[in-house]
């Protein structure tokens, strides 16, 4: 099976001065992931590194750069599922805590449960060894006075909402295993201890290596009304392609309790869909060494792996190349950034340029090394 992963940036509307930072930002997360199912890592590892991505990224609706409560708090849900067990982890209304997904994993996989909230999750994060960070650390200018705004009397909440970013990610790997995972600081100003559909399994997201994963967007009370993810992989059982399925959710959920929202699916063979119903939706995707991702309806672009990685727009993150390479390139990475001479690269280099003379180059230019 070839490795394909999918990722979203949250559905929705997207200022024309955030489109770029949400293009760079799910292209980021996709790289990140597809370069751990390409090293032969499993599906779950891969969407747990891509929502982690978009987490540290302040451009989105998770981790730091969630919205706040009506308090002026961050509190934020996640979930994690494994397609090849149904085995599931989420949390919902943890504070102070940089990646909610991994926490999210650990539920998963350390615990009987599939669900932690709030003070439970907090004790469990303490106990797993998560480090706790400042509430304000999550918190940025943006939010902070979308809050206010928010506050106002005249204000319009429901206008905030509509750009917003929950993130999430669906992969496949080499072994046929599909996951899912998602993201979210949840709504502006909501109610001290609301939690939406994200963190619920089958509405936040779903993944079952029968049919395949989806992970889901959009306004949380309408998802959770018709149970959206499970829904759109119901409609999979039933023969549909991943495009039609989603397409088919979509509308029943606007049709039937005027919701809106974004989908990314994958299925067992491996076939894509980012569909979405509302005005935007930052995707991106990675099957077959080519990368494609948009913000539009309509909107496509494709790059070849080599040109995504190598382009100027991502050189600056070289996680990406180091995450793509081999053991001697990763030895030679280790050299540059500990301050090691250029003379020391040179057989390193040279064994490296014989097994992966591209990758080489890239490396070595982006380290500013002579190739």
């Amino acid at each position: 099976m070839k490795p394909v992963i999918v990722v979203h940036g949250g559905a929705g509307r997207i200022f024309k001065e955030r489109e770029e930072g949400c293009r760079a930002g799910t292209v980021r997360a996709a790289l990140r992931g597809y370069g751990v199912l390409k090293r032969g890592g499993s599906a779950i590892d891969a969407v747990e590194e891509a929502v982690q991505s978009m987490e540290d990224d302040p451009h989105f609706n998770a981790g730091c750069g969630s919205v706040l409560n009506e308090k002026g708090e961050v509190e934020m849900d996640a979930i994690i599922m494994d397609g090849k067990t149904l085995d599931s982890g989420a949390v919902s209304a943890v504070k102070c805590i940089e990646n909610p997904i991994k926490l999210a994993r650990l539920v998963m996989e350390k615990t009987k449960h599939m669900l932690l909230t709030d003070q439970g999750a907090h004790l469990f994060a303490r106990a797993m060894g998560i480090p706790e960070v400042p509430g304000e650390k999550l918190i940025t200018e943006r939010s902070r006075e979308r809050w206010k705004k928010n506050l106002e009397p005249d204000s319009n909440p429901g206008e905030f909402q509509k750009d917003l970013g929950t993130v999430g990610a669906v992969a496949i790997d080499s072994e046929g295993n599909v996951a899912c995972a998602t993201s979210t600081g949840g709504l502006s100003n909501k109610l001290i201890g609301r939690v939406g559909d994200t963190a619920c399994i089958g509405s936040g997201g779903y993944a079952d290596n029968h049919s395949g994963a989806t992970s889901t967007t959009g306004h949380g009370e309408s998802i959770m009304k018709v149970v959206l993810a499970r829904l759109i992989l119901y409609h999979m059982e039933q023969g549909m392609s991943p495009e039609v399925a989603a397409d088919t959710a979509l509308d029943y959920m606007k049709t039937r309790v005027g919701g809106l929202g974004g989908v990314i699916v994958v299925n067992k063979a491996g076939q894509w869909a980012a569909r979405f119903s509302t005005k935007q939706m930052a995707w991106a995707t990675v099957k077959d060494d080519e990368l494609h991702y948009g913000i539009y309806a309509g909107e496509e672009h494709v790059k070849s792996l080599g040109d995504a990685l190598a382009s100027s727009v991502w050189e600056e993150h070289l996680p990406f190349q180091y995450s793509f390479a081999s053991a001697d390139l990763q030895e030679l990475y280790k050299m540059k950034i500990n301050g090691r001479n250029e003379a020391d690269f040179g057989p390193l280099a040279g064994a490296a340029r014989e097994d992966e003379p591209n990758k080489t180059h890239m490396i070595l230019r982006s380290l500013s090394c002579k190739p």
